[in-house]
């Protein structure tokens, strides 16, 4: 599939934003880079799934494939993202045909037994088939890298991962009809079918089994749960991320000296957080959480946390003692949505998060926040989830518009020569003023009168498909976007010349 338009011209006609203000249109590839490393298909402040989904679909269409595929991959391995790669593997196989393009990107992007499942649901969703209907015409390509990521899993993931929904990995077994690598493995396929897969070890199914039995006291009962906790830790086969969510379950549960200590060295060994994969914002919800507990062995497991998040930082570059940032992120009431149906982390949660991990790795740096008034906010270096804490405690004092222009304005006012400027926002900006005043007319004059060398860079943290002044290499001005620690690779790209698509197409497949 070709497409006769310049996929690197960089666009740059006006429209409105969901505010009513001036914004920029962007290119198809960097607007599905947005919505992608942005999406977690549930409904926004100001769109809802199925709507973002709509348009992620038409932009697919509007796209190479082979970019399509590439950013798939960028967003399940660079990202951490699991449901969004999948639709745009569905989407491509709907649209693609005439090589193993789309096996190969299954394959790739499906990494646990369930992202099968929720792959052929989804596929029958956006082929509007059910039942007996997605049994036929499965595309080949689909079907073949399915395939594929059957033969990769093992009894333990096959058992773990066998879950009731629209589609069981049974009945996925009998649509994709995967050949065994060997004997072992067609005896748990026929486990599989049968329903026989030996239940496995994992914290749910031990802490289920001490809750079914019978004790003669609570503090039996607790005595037991407390053990069982023991022996998860212990056992080495307690996951981070299983590790991260139960931490307050672990103190409440009142373990021992020695199973704690194994629980805060796990969490700030730096080894464990590049494996688990984690997003910065876990470990904000993690410390909240236990904050809150009265424990005396709270302020432990706070400092193991600022630890482990300090590991997301620790390959940011550039930012010697010579460079000059300004960190300034949007706390408007539109950055006040969950990042998802079940999260209580919010957007604006997302950009203090990753805006305090990039002043924990800078030397001279001002950092702020903005609503209707910007304000700067002096904190430590060195306590990225404190210092979160701390600008959460005073968000209400700037307001909840998005007067963005006013980060630039100041620094034009005071003639302050900075070297980037960094704005963690959803891109919806508008003058709640009504002055005139906007970003892209600040930063002209900023630049022009005070810092023509400076560089801005969008975090655009919703994906909205605008930005509220013309991305151009010309202007200075870059957008980056996502929520994982990732998304600093992107910066060190634009430091090197590139773009927001350069780490995209280094992909291979």
């Amino acid at each position: 599939m070709r497409f006769n338009f310049n996929f690197r011209k960089t666009a740059t006609s006006t429209t409105v934003n969901h505010e009513g203000a001036v914004a920029y249109t962007l290119t198809p590839q960097i607007e599905l880079y947005a919505a992608v490393a942005t999406a977690a298909l549930s409904d926004q402040f100001y769109e809802k799934a199925d709507t973002r989904l709509a348009r992620l679909r038409e932009l697919v269409a509007q796209n190479e494939p082979l970019f399509v595929a590439q950013l798939a991959v960028y967003a399940r391995e660079r990202l951490y993202l699991r449901s969004v790669p999948l639709v745009l593997a569905v989407e491509l196989a709907r649209l693609h045909r005439g090589d193993n393009l789309v096996s190969r990107l299954i394959a790739r992007v499906v990494q646990r037994p369930d992202e099968i499942t929720e792959l052929l649901a989804f596929y029958a969703q956006a082929n509007e088939r059910n039942g007996r209907k997605l049994l036929n015409r499965l595309s080949k390509q689909l079907q073949k890298g399915l395939a594929l990521s059957f033969n990769r899993f093992d009894g333990y993931q096959l058992a773990k991962y066998d879950r009731a929904g629209v589609v069981r990995l049974r009945d996925a077994l009998f649509l994709v009809h995967p050949t065994a690598k060997d004997a072992a493995q067609q005896m748990l396929f026929d486990q599989l079918v049968r329903g026989e897969l030996p239940t496995p070890y994992t914290w749910e199914t031990e802490l289920s089994a001490v809750g079914q039995r019978e004790f003669a006291t609570a503090e039996a009962r607790a005595a037991a749960v407390a053990a069982t906790w023991q022996e998860l830790i212990g056992s080495g086969k307690l996951g981070y991320m299983a590790l991260l969510r139960n931490l307050r379950n672990i103190l409440e549960a009142n373990v021992s000296e020695d199973a704690m200590e194994k629980v805060c060295a796990t969490l700030a060994d730096r080894f464990a957080v590049a494996r688990s994969k984690q997003l910065p914002f876990r470990f904000l919800a993690a410390y909240r959480e236990v904050s809150a507990l009265p424990s005396g062995r709270v302020g432990r497991v706070l400092t193991a946390l600022e630890t482990a998040i300090g590991h997301a930082a620790q390959n940011l570059r550039g930012f010697g003692p010579e460079t000059r940032v300004v960190v300034a992120c949007d706390v408007s009431g539109s950055m006040q949505q969950p990042v998802s149906a079940r999260s209580k982390v919010l957007l604006y949660d997302v950009g203090l998060v990753l805006g305090m991990l990039l002043q924990s790795r800078c030397q001279h740096v001002v950092a702020g926040m903005f609503g209707n008034t910007w304000k700067r906010i002096s904190l430590p270096q060195g306590q990225v989830l404190r210092n979160v804490q701390e600008f959460y405690r005073r968000e209400g004092e700037v307001g909840y518009s998005t007067n963005g222009y006013l980060v630039i304005k100041d620094l034009r006012q005071r003639r302050e020569v900075v070297d980037k400027v960094m704005i963690f926002t959803d891109c919806q900006l508008w003058n709640s003023q009504n002055n005139g005043d906007t970003l892209a007319a600040e930063w002209r004059a900023y630049r022009r009168a005070v810092a023509p060398q400076a560089r801005l860079y969008l975090f655009d943290l919703a994906g909205h498909g605008t930005t509220p002044l013309a991305v151009r290499e010309a202007d200075g001005v870059a957008l980056i976007a996502g929520w994982s620690d990732k998304v600093f690779d992107v910066l060190a790209a634009l430091e090197n010349g590139g773009s927001a698509l350069t780490e995209i197409e280094k992909i291979t497949l």
